[in-house]
């Protein structure tokens, strides 16, 4: 996935604004580990800069992308940092961007002692389409006659404008041999080179004269955006060609996506299961023989819905908001593939609503009759991690396990916290009564020799070796005594979610 950073107010996407009394600045960029990615460009004599300039992004669901943003203000044309006012700076993640209402995120910026820097807005959006591909063909008429003994040879050049009011040439049409009217054939080109996949973006279009000693006369030109031309043909795309009597007209229009080689964790192979079916049906089929129903309650979190791309971070992956069970492990499976085919998956990756829902549950059979178990599989570094360990403290004092498994090759350090063997999770002063979660990564236990089935068992064994403990745990912690052995009450339930 690509995300596109802006500093303009106009377009809806990225805002800057400071307090200063400087009279210009701007923002060196982003910053990934330690390079520099780029820099807005100088907006001269104002305390409340709107930057123009995007930064394109590759977003990657399951890693932690810091940024860091450093304000300047410009006292010469050097290009060398240090000799600008630092104004203040700012650390984020791209993910706390995407993740925030509405793709808005505000921070405070710091960095001198004993004095208020102002504020940075930043906003992000989607370039869901920067893969497409673009097919079009355009015609002229009545265009100048520019060779004394013929008429003209005309051609196409298409410009896509720059941060910088320059225009970079992406594509040329052949030359169309003495006329005036022109039929160019239809051409293919990528939506990012175009307009970078920003659609509103100006695509410059310069008309000329062929010459074969390569000093082609210039006949005019004409200005358009993507969106405009997306709207293939009508009265709007019939373009005056400035300098010129004639004018071009846009005859057809398409966009096609151009696929790539399935990387997705997700990705359903007709020859073996994903590293998430593989998690599922190791600790599923363990498990499921202490649930007398086999009806099991799945939910997604970080995903669009249909219809209208509602972001959920708790959704029945059965699509039924009023019945989430699936039947047996089978009935997960499927419900997981058929959720795949319908979501959008979406950052951030939060945890705690899942968790808090599950706890809801528990929270309602505390008498030691039934015991819930939470398996979470993920391929995303937690997200909010503050709300989770909340809910983890929470959710310790009631009949619940729960077990994380993360797949994939993020770093998961920060899961490590969760899992309370030697230190216990707290929350705003209050540690969990008891250790409830077992985390591990699943690339730990795959067999080198790529056997699946002895990957599973290993990993089944570990996240499930902690379960019973935890469970004697609450027993205990409640007074829950065990029922006489000749009773003909049913033991304890383990109810499991996923």
């Amino acid at each position: 996935m690509n995300i596109i950073l802006q500093f303009c107010q106009l377009s809806l996407l990225n805002v800057t604004h400071w307090t200063f009394e400087h009279k210009s600045f701007f923002c060196a960029p982003p910053i990934v580990v330690l390079p520099t990615f780029g820099r807005t460009e100088v907006i001269d004599n104002t305390r409340n800069p709107d930057f123009v300039r995007k930064f394109v992004l590759d977003f990657f669901f399951e890693e932690k992308q810091n940024l860091r943003f450093d304000v300047y203000n410009v006292d010469s044309r050097s290009c060398n940092i240090s000799k600008h006012d630092f104004l203040g700076q700012t650390f984020c993640t791209l993910g706390e961007i995407i993740g925030s209402t509405g793709g808005r995120l505000e921070k405070t910026l710091s960095g001198i002692p004993g004095k208020k820097c102002g504020a940075i807005i930043f906003t992000a959006e989607e370039l869901s389409n920067c893969r497409d591909i673009a097919t079009m063909q355009l015609c002229a008429n009545k265009l100048d006659k520019k060779d004394f003994f013929g008429k003209s040879d005309p051609f196409l050049v298409f410009y896509r404008s720059n941060e910088d009011g320059t225009f970079t040439i992406c594509h040329k049409t052949e030359v169309i041999k003495n006329t005036l009217n022109p039929v160019w054939q239809p051409f293919t080109i990528p939506v990012r080179a175009l307009c970078n996949g920003d659609y509103d973006r100006t695509v410059k279009v310069d008309v000329y004269d062929w010459d074969r000693d390569g000093s082609h006369d210039f006949i005019g030109e004409f200005t358009t955006s993507y969106r405009e031309l997306s709207r293939g043909q009508n009265q709007f795309n019939v373009y005056e060609v400035r300098h010129d009597t004639g004018a071009v007209t846009l005859l057809s229009f398409k966009v096609e996506s151009e696929y790539t080689f399935p990387t997705s964790l997700h990705y359903m192979s007709p020859y073996q299961m994903n590293a998430y079916a593989m998690a599922l049906k190791a600790v599923g089929e363990i498990i499921q023989d202490y649930d007398s129903d086999k009806l099991f309650p799945a939910y997604g979190f970080g995903a669009k819905l249909p219809p209208d791309g509602k972001i959920s971070h708790a959704f029945p992956l059965s699509g039924d908001n009023e019945n989430p069970n699936c039947v047996g492990i089978e009935g997960v499976l499927e419900a997981y593939f058929q959720s795949l085919r319908t979501v959008q998956l979406y950052g951030p990756t939060n945890f705690a609503p899942v968790i808090n829902k599950v706890a809801n549950c528990a929270a309602e059979i505390t008498d030691g009759s039934q015991y819930f178990v939470l398996l979470m599989i993920t391929d995303g570094v937690i997200s909010d991690m503050v709300q989770t360990k909340e809910a983890v403290v929470n959710a310790a004092s009631l009949p619940l396990s729960i077990i994380i498994v993360g797949v994939g090759p993020a770093e998961f350090d920060a899961m490590e916290e969760l899992d309370g063997d030697e230190v216990r999770v707290s929350s705003r002063g209050r540690f969990a009564e008891r250790d409830i979660v077992q985390f591990v990564p699943f690339r730990d236990y795959i067999d080198r020799s790529g056997n699946q089935v002895l990957s599973m068992a290993r990993l089944a064994k570990d996240v499930l070796a902690e379960i019973p403990d935890q469970l004697l745990s609450f027993m205990k912690s409640g007074g829950v005594e065990p029922r006489p052995a000749l009773s003909s009450s049913p033991l304890p339930e383990l109810h499991r979610h996923i």
